[in-house]
């Protein structure tokens, strides 16, 4: 296979058995058998195009943040969108690309004067992942700006869906449901004023310095909120704010974070996360839902016979 795939996709960045933890950002994961990077929305229609056609899987990353991929790795494709990264602005709409790196996108939008995209100045991830999973962050959420996003079904055929359509939730959209690729995303803002926008986000910006462990890997907010409650104040309670498995803790800073301190691996994060609910489950009779989404293969040790 690895013949046919260099054939019929020459000139894209095509890895073959590659380490993922070297590209996710809790630094951790077994090797993908393909990893792709293709350049732009034709290179990544090619790759999901030889995939069906071979009945090859293939899964999107898109920049790997809010995932933890685990260690017996993933079959077939992973796609990496970091270079499908264009940002464009037309009025008071930014359109742009699904790898686009969503801090750097809010920038923009403050460069041009743009006003509603302050809330997410702070998230760590892409543009696509943040569509995928309807980000959000003090008060602020991408369905409140999103407009209209471009997508990739499984099958290969694009379309436009409008925001409308999206069904999203609290962490969720259709998008999650269908298997759709998002390719790139259009953000309706409005006109506003630099320095206003600028101290907003600086604001949110040292709110996020303070309260989260930026120093370390970690997969981001590893819960969802649940109703009526916080999850890291909920941990917290349970005793369970420092509480290490393998090289993975759960944060010091704020406990609804968990960060590999000490070249943790995927089944420290998830045997942390299982421990953490269950822990939770008996102090509050909350059942705590993860928002990290976990993937992949576990490792299959081999026993001495």
């Amino acid at each position: 296979m690895k013949e046919k795939i260099q054939e019929a996709l020459t000139g894209i960045d095509i890895r073959f058995d590659e380490a993922l933890k070297k590209y996710t950002y809790t630094k951790v994961g077994g090797a993908a058998d393909y990893l792709a990077f293709p350049r732009n929305q034709l290179e990544l229609e090619k790759i999901v195009r030889f995939a069906n056609k071979h009945k090859i899987p293939y899964k999107v990353l898109g920049n790997a943040s809010n995932i933890i991929v685990r260690d017996g790795g993933i079959r077939g494709f992973v796609i990496m969108f970091d270079r499908l990264n264009l940002v464009t602005v037309n009025g008071y709409v930014i359109e742009a690309e699904a790898g686009a790196n969503l801090i750097e996108t809010t920038k923009i939008a403050k460069f041009h004067s743009l006003t509603g995209f302050e809330f997410a100045c702070g998230i760590p991830g892409s543009v696509g992942g943040a569509v995928f999973m309807n980000a959000g962050a003090y008060g602020g959420e991408i369905a409140h700006i999103l407009l209209s996003v471009k997508v990739l079904s499984k099958e290969g055929v694009k379309k436009t869906i409008q925001a409308s359509e999206l069904n999203f939730g609290y962490r969720s959209s259709v998008i999650q449901e269908n298997g759709f690729i998002v390719v790139s995303a259009k953000f309706a803002l409005a006109p506003g004023d630099f320095n206003q926008i600028d101290n907003e986000m600086k604001r949110l910006t040292h709110l996020r310095q303070l309260k989260q462990p930026l120093e370390y890997p970690s997969c981001g907010s590893v819960f969802k909120r649940p109703p009526g409650y916080y999850a890291g104040q909920l941990i917290m309670e349970a005793g369970l704010k420092g509480h290490r498995i393998g090289g993975v803790e759960v944060s010091k800073k704020h406990a609804g974070f968990m960060v590999n301190v000490l070249d943790g691996t995927a089944k420290d994060y998830e045997d942390l996360i299982h421990y953490v609910i269950n822990r939770v489950k008996e102090n509050s009779g909350v059942t705590l839902e993860p928002e990290v989404r976990i993937i992949g293969e576990k490792e299959t040790i081999m026993e001495d016979l």
